[in-house]
């Protein structure tokens, strides 16, 4: 029996070389070589405004927050389908999280449902864009323009991902990237704000935030020979030292985005024939408007007993698998704000009949071909069940 792990890191050779470096220049605070080195990487690469580097994309998202002016009274339109940081920033700043629904086809944020739930209080909306395949920003945006509403794009999952060209994270007010060890693209924790609009007012204000208050990004450039408190702000820069490592992972963005589309493709080619059992509902699909940095491959079920019965038989055969978000209008926190469990009744749906599939570079045919083979026994037994049902 193989073991197969549910993700792994992969590793581009260069991350102890750069590093190191890191520490021989002596300097592994924020802002350093490798940070400029990350920020200008995806500045060019993706013909982005601004990038400033975060700890996380939860800092990026609260940074976002902070510089849209959010507070108390105000409402964020969000789906209920994402992680708890998407929420949390709004939060912070006293403001209300409006969960809406999700797409059937793609789990990302439905614009009409986006648009039904605007009030004179909605200030922004955050779409997320899942599984590294974008949201439907055409209609998003033109309702957000129309409405007067800031877009800040959760793109935690899409760093390399587009829509009509556009690059994820640049198509809003704001984008927000995540460089967490359980992305493509890793530092082990990590993430970034990117501006998009032009205004040097709303840049340097975020720079301020990402400092601690103070206008020492101005001061690391020469403009002033001393930096000091000017204004609110917090500890959001990453150490030099995960930018390094973080760099080496860019460098070969290209490469881990094709090898993981080829295990992508590799399912999709293997598993569409099970699309007309009763039990299978729906594999990932990439419309040809949009190009995927392929971050989830994932198997929907017709419900939830089949979901957990699929994955208690790959984890048998030694294959981890796993399923994803929690609702978070149905959790403990979202009850707290007011919301029931039986809201939003397709998020729900899905939420509890989802499965991923493990998917990065190191898969090698002998492993995939494993894990089709595992599919293919546990999908003919649910057969077996489903005909002894009807006899």
């Amino acid at each position: 029996m193989l073991k197969i792990d549910f993700n792994k890191t992969y590793l581009s050779g260069k991350e102890n070389e750069y590093i190191t470096d890191a520490l021989q220049r002596g300097s592994i605070c924020g802002d350093g070589y490798y940070t400029a080195r990350v920020s200008e990487f995806l500045e060019e690469k993706f013909d982005l405004n601004r990038v400033l580097m975060t700890t996380s994309a939860t800092h990026a998202l609260e940074m976002a927050a902070q510089l849209i002016g959010l507070k108390t009274g105000d409402e964020v339109i969000m789906p209920s389908f994402t992680f708890s940081s998407t929420a949390n920033a709004v939060l912070k700043e006293g403001a209300r999280p409006v969960f809406a629904e999700i797409k059937r086809n793609s789990f990302n944020l439905d614009p009409a449902d986006f648009e039904s739930k605007i009030t004179s209080k909605t200030k922004a909306v955050i779409p997320v864009h899942y599984a590294g395949v974008s949201c439907e920003m055409d209609q998003i945006r033109e309702i957000a323009a129309e409405k007067d509403i800031y877009v800040i794009e959760d793109a935690a999952h899409a760093v390399n991902s587009f829509y009509k060209g556009e690059p994820a994270g640049g198509m809003g007010d704001f984008g927000c990237y995540s460089f967490h060890g359980s992305k493509n693209f890793v530092s082990g924790e990590g993430g970034a704000l990117v501006i998009n609009s032009k205004q040097d007012e709303l840049i340097k204000k975020a720079e301020i935030i990402r400092e601690k208050g103070t206008n020492r990004s101005r001061f690391l450039r020469g403009e002033i020979d001393k930096y000091s408190w000017v204004g609110e702000g917090s500890s959001y820069l990453p150490s030099d030292i995960l930018m390094a490592l973080l760099f080496a992972q860019l460098q070969e963005i290209d490469y881990i985005t094709a090898q993981r589309k080829r295990v992508f493709d590799y399912y999709n080619q293997n598993l569409k024939k099970f699309l007309d059992e009763d039990f299978l509902d729906l594999l990932p699909v990439v419309p040809a408007v949009k190009k995927s940095n392929y971050h989830i491959y994932y198997l929907k079920f017709k419900n939830q007993k089949v979901r957990d019965f699929v994955l208690k038989e790959l984890k048998a055969r030694g294959i981890e698998a796993a399923f994803h978000f929690q609702p978070l209008h149905a959790s403990p926190m979202g009850k707290k704000l007011g919301y029931q469990a039986e809201d939003l009744q397709l998020t729900n749906q899905v939420a509890s009949s989802l499965l991923r599939l493990p998917i990065y570079p190191e898969l090698s045919r002998r492993e995939l071909d494993y894990i089709i083979q595992a599919l293919e026994e546990i999908f003919c037994s649910l057969n077996r069940q489903v005909e002894e049902v009807n006899d």
